[in-house]
């Protein structure tokens, strides 16, 4: 039987079609694997501008805690002010300056002899929540006429000029908690389930460990105590890790971009650290210190500058994420029981 010169022509593109993946049928996919990655790129690109960008247009300070002192400066502050301070009146400048360094308030604000204001802020407390406090102080004055002097008694690290130091270590053990969840998800064929989970846990405390090494001692940024800041980054490594592998788990390909969207997204984009918590929307605001990176930034602030007066918030926060998702993870299989376990 003799195949014409034509004939060979037309086999050539249906040969080499089907030589491309041998075994796999060359009809065309379906519409929903064009649709799905397509949308989730989209959501993710949407919602991280929308959120690190949208919430910096417009930052505008709402109850704003601030100490003040005097018989009838509180009053006059709140009513001049309105809802854009909580004013805390206290008895006197001292008592205004260690709620202050107990990050109680952000500012303290008093009289130094007439026509005069004695503003005290604290640096730590982030540039953008300073600012708007001084702005606002520094607004009233001129109603009244009253000089203001201003002090920062709680000033940042000389390596961290910007207060950028604790949104960035948090970011990036929460994306380095992210992969480690990511490949762990891959195991599930190789490796038991208890074996993942010491991965898990063994991994997420490396992570905190360097991570704190790295920020504190070698440069300088976290002026935090070694030890009790290796616990907050573990414990964050550990609160991204386990639920993006919880997720992972139970939701399949989609659990990886939702914890995107909501841990590495939101939580950082409402941490508090590049926008003060006190001038987020506020949507923002309920969410901020109930997502694994806002507490973290609140501990490392609270370790490096108030000497871990409110660290307790942020340290049970983290570990109930990572308590949490580690129970589920461990019921995956009795409560997936007629799917092969993928936890």
């Amino acid at each position: 039987m003799t195949i014409s010169t034509a004939e060979l022509e037309r086999a050539r593109p249906a040969a080499a079609e089907q030589s491309d993946e041998p075994g796999r049928s060359t009809r065309r996919p379906p519409v929903k694997a064009w649709l799905q990655p397509t949308l989730i790129s989209l959501i993710v690109v949407a919602a991280f501008i929308a959120c690190y960008v949208g919430l910096q247009r417009d930052p505008q300070p709402h109850q704003v805690p601030v100490a003040v002192t005097g018989p009838s400066l509180p009053g006059e502050i709140q009513q001049a002010l309105g809802d854009a301070v909580e004013v805390h009146p206290a008895a006197d400048a001292e008592a205004a300056r260690h709620a202050l360094q107990r990050h109680d308030v952000v500012a303290a604000l008093g009289t130094a002899g007439p026509g005069h204001l004695d503003l005290e802020i604290a640096g730590a407390a982030g540039t953008s929540t300073t600012s708007a406090v001084s702005h606002l102080v520094e607004a009233y004055a001129r109603g009244t006429g009253a000089d203001v002097t201003t002090t920062d008694v709680v000033p940042l690290a000389e390596h961290d000029a910007r207060g950028l130091a604790g949104f960035y270590v948090a970011f990036g053990v929460s994306l380095a908690g992210f992969v480690l969840g990511s490949n762990v998800l891959g195991l599930a064929g190789i490796m038991r389930l208890r074996h993942r989970l010491f991965l898990l846990i063994g991994a997420s405390a490396a992570i905190g460990t360097v991570g704190a090494i790295v920020v504190g001692p070698v440069l300088g940024a976290v002026p935090a105590p070694l030890v009790p800041l290796v616990l907050v980054l573990t414990l964050l490594a550990a609160a991204t890790a386990f639920t993006t592998k919880l997720l992972g788990a139970f939701l399949g390909p989609v659990g990886l971009p939702i914890t995107t969207l909501v841990l590495l997204t939101v939580g950082n984009a409402t941490s508090g650290a590049v926008i003060g918590a006190d001038l987020l929307p506020a949507w923002a605001q309920a969410v901020s210190a109930l997502l694994p990176p806002g507490a973290a930034v609140r501990g490392i602030a609270d370790l490096s500058y108030y000497d871990g007066s409110h660290l307790g918030g942020p340290v049970i926060t983290l570990a109930l994420w990572a308590v949490a998702a580690g129970l589920l993870l461990s019921l995956h299989p009795r409560l997936k029981p007629r799917r092969v376990a993928v936890a």
